[in-house]
């Protein structure tokens, strides 16, 4: 009996022991890391928004997003370039309270703001590894993500970079104009019958689910070997599953979230299971065919095999993961930017006869080559003012995986970098006082040309992590939107309601409602 207790009581101090260590690492990470972190850069003359423990600023995020919400949907807004403030409307307030270059904290997570000039010039050039993706980012975004070449560092991202790469680069890039003038084509086809069949005006078209058809065709085309209709049911469950992620953006910091049984979560963990099936289907058809490839899905299944590392998930999710990336990135960036550049021309039709003019001028009716593209200055100039008003990150994000020194400030290994986008893109300091008005004419000698500071300018990305699929998003832009104003002029339809939104991307809240008429 007394050996019972013996061993009893010993099992009690045990257990006592192992609680408090659990107890004792949970303040390290929880508390007294992040605290440290902060004096650091503190001690550097950075300030910020007070936290509270655990959660850093999350309430008041909250609070601030829930007010605003309220205030936006009062009154309807009129047609403003001036958004950005309402999408993350507590960044402006603790800029100017603190600055241009500041922190903050989601949970335990600390987080640099910066849009200080001479910080952002020495962030972009960096091509330091250890300025990496944020951590967060595979463990927020791995349902959508996983371990990609958009979210993942180090030996694995170089290795996905140099084996995708070369299947992105312009030379493979230039073959591609047929294949998007037929997919662009069956969509306004479609365009044209309804016209024809409303007696020569359509009053009303929702235009972003066929642009993004004709983006999901090319991206499956080219990259898969199929077409649009094989993978509607994968492109459709990737835009369920982004809708549901970013539901939860906003807690990244907080441990253990994603893990609580929430209907959000279900529907997450439900999707991805559902989206992985879909896609291995497609491989082991592509594997059982026979036939001899060369496309994007072909390089990925190669480079699963002859990797000299074995990525976490192993062989399967390589691939999984490397095609959820080109599906979710290639097919959306494209129709979002396409949708707000015709609604930027829609109501500027001054623009809208230059553009077209030039397009007559240089291919007409017949199917332009590469050449042909690149003499379109005009519709260049558009596209590229499209995207500085409307670009489709909110944000971009890095992490120092180790110890930085940038720009003679030091980062502690762990902390975030921001540089909003849409803050860069219209500081009147860089880009004059006519920032929030639409004037392509301010890239009429290129981006050196368009702002004080061109590092500023960063519609797909910067520095060794910029979009490799770039080349291939102008080329099709350029098709989309000269086949467009070739084919039909337009204005907003009167059940147009301009509302940028903030989800993964910038998107129209409404979507695009134009009015079409043939030409």
């Amino acid at each position: 009996m007394e050996l019972v207790q013996t061993l009893y009581k010993l099992f009690l101090s045990i257990g006592a022991v192992l609680v408090l260590g659990s107890v004792i690492r949970l303040y390290e990470s929880l508390v007294k890391k992040p605290a440290s972190v902060r004096a650091r850069l503190r001690k550097q003359g950075i300030t910020g928004p007070p936290p509270t423990v655990l959660l850093g600023n999350i309430l008041e995020v909250k609070k601030c997003l829930s007010t605003s919400a309220k205030e936006i949907t009062a009154a309807a807004p009129p047609i403003t370039h001036d958004y950005a403030d309402c999408l993350l409307p507590f960044l402006p307030q603790w800029r100017k309270k603190y600055g241009k270059f500041f922190m903050f904290a989601f949970g335990n997570k600390q987080i640099l703001h910066v849009a200080r000039a001479d910080l952002v010039k020495e962030i972009t050039k960096s091509t330091s590894i250890n300025l990496g993706r944020p951590s967060h980012n595979q463990k927020e975004m791995g349902p959508l993500l996983g371990e990609g070449i958009l979210t993942s560092n180090g030996p694995l991202w170089q290795y996905q970079k140099k084996i995708l790469g070369p299947e992105l680069h312009m030379d493979k890039i230039k073959g591609m104009v047929h294949l998007i003038w037929e997919s662009t084509n069956v969509v306004l086809d479609s365009w044209k019958s309804r016209i024809e069949a409303e007696g020569g005006v359509v009053a009303d078209i929702y235009i972003d689910q066929d642009l993004l058809e004709i983006s999901g065709d090319v991206v499956a085309k080219a990259c898969f070997g199929s077409n649009f209709a094989k993978g509607k049911e994968i492109f459709s469950k990737l835009c369920t599953l982004k809708e549901a992620i970013s539901q939860r953006i906003f807690s990244i910091g907080l441990p253990g979230v994603r893990y609580l049984p929430t209907e959000n979560n279900r529907e997450i963990s439900r999707l991805q299971k559902e989206v992985h099936a879909l896609i291995l289907k497609v491989v082991k058809e592509r594997n059982e065919s026979g036939q001899v490839h060369r496309d994007f899905l072909q390089t990925v299944i190669q480079g699963s095999k002859n990797s000299n590392f074995s990525p976490r998930g192993g062989v399967e999710h390589f691939i999984v993961d490397n095609c959820k990336n080109i599906y979710s990135a290639a097919q959306e960036t494209v129709a979002v930017s396409a949708s707000w550049c015709l609604m930027l021309l829609a109501s500027n039709p001054e623009w809208q006869d230059r553009v077209r003019a030039e397009v007559l001028q240089i291919w007409g009716a017949q199917i332009p080559d590469f050449d042909m593209l690149r003499k379109a200055k005009l519709l260049t100039m558009v596209i590229q003012e499209t995207q500085r008003l409307y670009p489709l990150a909110v944000a971009f994000s890095r992490e120092a995986l180790e110890d930085l020194k940038i720009g003679g400030i030091e980062i502690p290994k762990g902390v975030g970098l921001w540089m909003m986008v849409s803050e860069l893109h219209t500081d009147p300091e860089t880009w004059g006082p006519d920032s929030y008005e639409f004037k392509p004419d301010r890239f009429a000698n290129g981006i050196s040309g368009a702002c004080k500071l061109p590092q500023s300018y960063m519609p797909f990305g910067f520095g060794p992590r910029q979009c490799l699929g770039q080349n291939l998003a102008m080329l099709e832009l350029k098709l989309i939107i000269g086949l467009v104003l070739s084919n039909f002029s337009f204005r907003l339809s009167p059940k147009y309601i301009h509302s940028p939104i903030m989800k993964l991307t910038i998107e129209p809240k409404y979507g695009i409602h134009l009015s079409l008429k043939k030409l």
